[in-house]
This record gives C-alpha cells, sequence and structure tokens, in this order.
C-alpha cells in the first residue's frame, strides 16, 4: 500500500467544494481543511506508484480551483499503539 499525503494551495472561493469533489476520486480516503500555508491535505491510498500518479497529476491536479499540489509520500505509518509496543519494558 502507498499513502500518501497531498497539500494544496487552493482557490478560496473554491476550497469547500474542491474538498467535497476530491473526496470522489478514486484512492483519495480524506481530505482535511487546514491552517498554514495549504488550504487542503488529501490523504491518498493507492497498491502502486503508478496509481499515485495517475490520481495526483491524471484527476486530482486537474480540478479547477488548484493553485499548486505538494505530495509527500509515506514510508512508515507508527500508531499511538506501535509507539507504546516500542518502547514498552515488557511490564505487562
Amino acid at each position: 500500500m502507498v499513502n500518501a499525503f497531498v497539500l494544496l494551495k487552493v482557490q478560496p472561493a473554491r476550497i469547500a467544494a474542491l474538498a467535497s469533489e476530491l473526496t470522489e476520486i478514486a484512492g483519495v480516503s480524506e481530505v482535511y481543511s487546514v491552517a498554514g500555508d495549504v488550504d487542503l491535505v488529501a490523504i491518498v491510498r493507492v497498491r502502486h506508484h503508478d496509481e499515485l500518479a495517475d490520481v495526483v497529476t491524471g484527476r486530482l491536479s486537474q480540478l479547477d480551483g488548484i493553485v499548486e499540489t505538494r505530495t509527500m509520500i509515506a514510508f512508515q505509518a507508527y500508531s499511538q499503539h506501535d509507539l507504546d509496543a516500542m518502547f514498552s519494558l515488557g511490564g505487562d
């Protein structure tokens, strides 16, 4: 599984509509509106890198109102459960 975070700068008038449109793209699992340098963050989960390229460059970046995208591919996922296990001294 390939997990990626796509940071999107968006025309202000299109933020809400784009968030909804993005959730309809296959491979986009979640979309968040955020404060800071970008307006939206889309979480993309696909099986292969080729699919990621199709989602980001073929579908997502073609939507009206997107000014800029930056994609970060995740190498490793850590949940609180995983972190607790890593630092556990075996006191269970």
